[in-house]
């Protein structure tokens, strides 16, 4: 069984930085889509970066480029979501995801979901 499990979400002033993990566990075999998901009270969910673990383009959201980056441990089964100059709008549950497939990881269906992390940037 497949499971994500995420850390690292907080409570910071704007224009702080946090970094998030997700550790996935379980059989996953070969390379596969990953990322980053998020939503904020009221609001629908935004995918805000998801890549390949086999390497190719990264999908990152516009209103977080420039300012997140994501990253992979080298054994593939970590995944990180660096987050600098937060905003107040950042704020909303993380989600971590995967799932089988790629390299076309972008606005496609995620059946693996962590618990979520709260991060809560204040003005």
């Amino acid at each position: 069984e497949v499971q994500l499990v995420e850390s690292g979400g907080g409570s910071v002033q704007a224009g702080g930085s946090l970094r998030l993990s997700c550790a996935a566990s379980g059989y996953f075999y070969g390379d596969y889509c990953m990322g980053w998901f998020r939503q904020a009270p009221g609001k629908e969910r935004e995918e805000v970066v998801t890549m390949y673990t086999g390497g190719g383009r990264t999908y990152l959201a516009d209103s977080v480029k420039g300012r997140f980056t994501i990253s992979q441990d080298n054994t593939k089964n970590t995944l990180y979501l660096q987050m600098n100059n937060l905003k107040p709008e950042d704020t909303a549950m993380y989600y971590c995801a995967a799932d089988y497939g790629g390299p076309f990881c972008h606005e496609r269906w995620y059946n693996y979901w962590g618990q979520g992390t709260q991060v809560t940037v204040s003005s």
